[in-house]
């Protein structure tokens, strides 16, 4: 063999090696004829922030919300005085007290003129969501009196408040989701995996406040179903996204022959695989309700990005990150591109077979 010839075969093979096996082996999202009439939606951290984007810029799509240790829509741009990222960091997270602190009123006020501009669906979509909302007595990452505005922004938006919405603040967590599994981190603590142990299942309750009379309870197997690990890459446009080029998907044995309900469950910050493996995706209960439930659940990944965009702990874009265009920000309406990217895999799961 000449040696240049050698030295390209050698430089292919190294890069081959480098580029992540988890990405080459994935597959494509699977179109599962799945009926997308009762669509809802969940997250923690980041993830709960951007659960509440989703829920109110794309509102006909849900019929519900799980909003974990977030503020509401549209956070970030609280106090126009200060950026976006300095709203995250201070109005949406650890504000100097509760005049500097997430404003609910205020974010229905934003929902209702970026409707009005066309940039996200009607504000009165809202009215017929149920929301779940819990934020840990000892959380020292995003501060209670944020997450009462996710409560206080679905009290004002919704037509029966105390019906359709269920807010726990009376748990000792700390910064997590929580389960019962005694494997994970002690209730009241904060550190990775950031998944708590606090002796009930916080997806499998979210999930039955949602659904109401029509959920059942879930499974005490193991889930039986399959997890596709599927080539998120294919959704993605643009370039500062900061998502992972794969994702995840739970499959139940009844989903993969019949049409069936979809939840998309969003991890927080430092949650993605590629900090924690399977513990988001396979471990805090949202398959054992699938299960029962006939219920696909999608698991979106974003990652870290240490240049541009600046998402070094691979949160969700609720600050502006992702923008392409800093003069018109998109990051919470409908052109946002993390967002898109859902909705597209959505409708990729809705596709008849």
């Amino acid at each position: 063999m000449r040696l240049a010839s050698f030295k390209v075969l050698t430089l292919g093979l190294l890069i081959t090696a480098l580029l992540p096996q988890a990405y080459a082996e994935s597959t494509p999202l699977p179109a599962l004829g799945a009926d997308l009439s009762q669509t809802s939606v969940s997250g923690i951290s980041s993830g709960g922030f951007m659960a509440a984007q989703l829920a109110t810029a794309y509102s006909s799509r849900f019929i519900g919300v799980g909003i974990i240790a977030a503020g509401p829509f549209y956070c970030a741009g609280t106090y126009p005085s200060l950026s976006f990222l300095q709203n995250a960091v201070t109005t949406c997270m650890a504000p100097a007290s509760r005049f500097a602190a997430a404003d609910g009123a205020k974010s229905l006020e934003n929902a209702k003129r970026f409707a009005d501009q066309g940039l996200i669906d009607p504000v009165s979509n809202l009215s017929r969501q149920r929301a779940y909302i819990f934020s840990g007595s000892k959380d020292p990452t995003v501060a209670p009196i944020v997450v009462d505005a996710s409560y206080n922004y679905y009290r004002l938006a919704v037509a029966d408040p105390d019906k359709q919405i269920l807010y726990s603040k009376d748990v000792a967590a700390g910064h997590s989701i929580v389960t019962r599994e005694q494997d994970d981190v002690p209730c009241g603590e904060t550190r990775a995996p950031y998944i708590n142990n606090c002796d009930f299942t916080q997806s499998q309750v979210l999930l039955a406040h949602i659904y109401g009379d029509a959920s059942k309870p879930p499974s005490k197997a193991e889930p039986s179903g399959k997890i596709i690990r599927f080539n998120q890459r294919a959704f993605i446009t643009g370039d500062l996204s900061s998502m992972d080029d794969e994702a995840y998907v739970y499959v139940p044995t009844y989903c993969q022959q019949n049409s069936c309900i979809v939840h998309i469950a969003f991890h927080g910050c430092q949650q993605g695989a590629r900090y924690i493996g399977d513990h988001f995706y396979a471990g805090t209960g949202y398959n054992q309700y699938a299960d029962t439930n006939k219920m696909i659940v999608l698991y979106p990944q974003a990652m870290r990005s240490r240049g541009i965009p600046a998402n070094p702990k691979g949160c969700w874009d609720f600050w502006g990150y992702s923008d392409e265009d800093r003069q018109y920000p998109a990051f919470f309406s409908k052109k946002s591109p993390q967002m898109q990217a859902i909705i597209a895999m959505l409708d990729q799961l809705g596709k008849k077979p």
